[in-house]
């Protein structure tokens, strides 16, 4: 089976031996990638849709029967990683969803969402609160990557439920730029960041126009976004010197 880019990249950041369960798991490819390859001897396949569960189950067994091979999967309907047991996965793969929503998933047990042991997540939007939860909850971010799928980039994130050895970052003024456009975005950097730091100019820089033609008290109001152009433009000027 051959995955596209992005599923590839999520799927190299699980390790050999690996018990993965995969949220919002839709057709079931990523966990059945993983069984055949040998790199998970268990996957978990979460949906809150049965439709989409019911379709991964009829991949699933569709596989075997091409193959004549018995994989190790099971289905579970239900929101989120509430239907996982305490610890029971040693990577949690959460990819198309929006950051918003990734963020209260994470947040509704706490204590369950640290018994994992990594996370790698792949924010539909808004990565930068996403960010900022796992900063605020003692996570570490391991790894950053970009990923083309279509017409878009994709933001990944793997993500480590261990306690951060570092104090606060630094974040420059209106620090919630840092979260949106952090310098990790340079420490990872690959060939797509310079499109992808051009492309987030571009769109805050209509946010910011359009912000100033409706507001009533359009300097107050558009001072986040002034911050994050800010922190755009340093990074791409940093990439520059670094290239």
């Amino acid at each position: 089976m051959k995955l596209s880019d992005r599923l590839q990249y999520i799927a190299d950041q699980i390790e050999n031996g690996e018990t993965m369960a995969d949220i919002g798991t839709d057709h079931g490819f990523l966990p059945i990638y993983l069984l055949d390859r040998g790199i998970c001897p268990r996957a978990i396949l979460v949906d809150i849709s049965e439709g989409s569960l019911k379709k991964a189950e009829e991949n699933c067994k569709a596989f075997e029967e091409n193959t004549g091979r018995h994989l190790n999967w099971e289905l579970r309907l239900g929101d989120g990683i509430d239907v996982l047991k305490d610890g029971e996965a040693d990577a949690v793969v959460m990819a198309g969803i929006g950051g918003q929503l990734m963020c209260e998933i994470l947040d509704w047990n706490r204590a369950k969402s640290r018994s994992m042991k990594r996370y790698i997540l792949q924010p539909r939007n808004h990565p930068g609160l996403v960010r900022k939860w796992l900063y605020e909850q003692g996570f570490v971010i391991t790894r950053e990557g970009l990923v083309r799928e279509g017409k878009y980039i994709c933001e990944i994130l793997t993500a480590e439920s261990r306690l951060r050895p570092e104090g606060p970052p630094q974040l420059p003024d209106g620090g919630e730029a840092a979260f949106a456009y952090p310098d990790s975005l340079l420490k990872w950097h690959g060939p797509l960041t310079a499109e992808y730091l051009n492309r987030k100019l571009e769109l805050e820089r209509e946010i910011l126009q359009n912000i100033s033609g409706r507001s009533q008290n359009p300097e107050k109001d558009s001072i986040p976004v002034k911050n994050r152009i800010r922190q755009i433009l340093y990074l791409l000027e940093e990439l520059e010197k670094e290239l």
